[in-house]
């Protein structure tokens, strides 16, 4: 084979090498495509037109999203659901982001038996949404669930309750529930932060004399913003996503009386319809779908930015 084949093929072979290159990433921006920027768009497109069932009628411009705000029953029903939403965020922020640095803190320690425990708080995330929904709706049933009668043999009957049919202890319930489920991706999240912190800053700040509480705020939690940052940004979009839990555990109506109603559970009922027979809005549920995706985006944004300015002055 002379020189000037060689060469021919080695130019080939680089021409292939560089098509593959681009062509790599095709399989995964076509998945993307079909399966997240085109239900995007489409939300989009269907947020501006009327609809007669699954019927789209005439181009109505941004009137859904003017009917979401301010036409009755629309309106109450998004402010409601947007206002467990927050609290929602709130409570998953304290209980589950709280509880779980304070366990993965105690890991850090080195405690005896740390790995049993970690794959202990881990094991909740393996299961299916709607199975750990169903499993804590037979536990929270009112009636022979092991919650009343757990309350009733250790004498705390006035502590007993319907737990999912009270509308002032439902939407709380099922955030705790979540809580639970999330809490070990929390902790992973957080010990491996504070894995990553400098030993050799924390035995000099323990040679200066902080400990406890001190050591922690001063040493540990600036150095582990990346980790609170990631939780943050992750529980909030959950919270602003919280779906499967509240179908599972309540339907698509919110019960009782719409107290456990989220964003995503509206959004469900208004594109497919109630399970109560109520007709489906595919125009409302698209402007509903694209505020809640802006809202979630633009937060994000907003609070990584804000994050980010915050751990270079720190």
């Amino acid at each position: 084979m002379n020189e000037t084949n060689i060469k021919r093929i080695d130019k080939k072979q680089r021409r292939w090498k560089r098509w593959g290159i681009h062509l790599f990433p095709l399989p995964a921006l076509i998945i993307y495509g079909l399966f997240i920027v085109y239900p995007l768009i489409a939300a989009l497109m269907y947020s501006f037109f009327d609809w007669n069932g699954i019927v789209r009628g005439a181009f109505v411009g941004l009137k859904n999203f003017k009917n979401l705000f301010t036409l009755e029953p629309f309106s109450g029903m998004f402010w409601n659901a947007f206002r467990h939403n927050i609290i929602y965020f709130v409570i998953q922020m304290v209980v589950q982001n709280g509880l779980a640095f304070l366990l993965a803190f105690v890991l850090y320690k080195k405690i005896r038996g740390a790995e049993f425990f970690k794959l202990a708080f881990f094991l909740p995330r393996l299961l299916s949404v709607i199975v750990v929904g169903f499993l804590w709706k037979l536990i929270l049933n009112p009636n022979f669930g092991a919650l009343n009668a757990i309350l009733g043999k250790i004498g705390l009957e006035s502590l007993q309750k319907a737990w999912l049919g009270d509308p002032k202890s439902a939407l709380i319930t099922i955030i705790l529930v979540n809580c639970w489920f999330g809490l070990g991706f929390g902790v992973l999240i957080f010990l491996a932060g504070l894995q990553a912190v400098p030993t050799e800053l924390t035995e000099a700040a323990t040679l200066d004399g902080a400990k406890g509480f001190t050591m922690i705020r001063k040493i540990i939690l600036p150095l582990m913003i990346p980790s609170i940052m990631i939780m943050t940004v992750l529980t909030f979009i959950q919270s602003f996503e919280a779906f499967e839990l509240v179908y599972a555990m309540q339907g698509s109506m919110g019960e009782p009386y719409f107290s456990t109603d989220t964003l995503a559970v509206y959004f469900y009922r208004l594109a497919f319809g109630g399970s109560s027979g109520e007709s489906s809005a595919i125009g409302l549920g698209s402007a509903l779908a694209v505020v809640l995706f802006l809202f979630i985006s633009i937060f994000t944004v907003l609070f990584l930015k804000f994050t980010q300015k915050k751990e270079v002055e720190m």
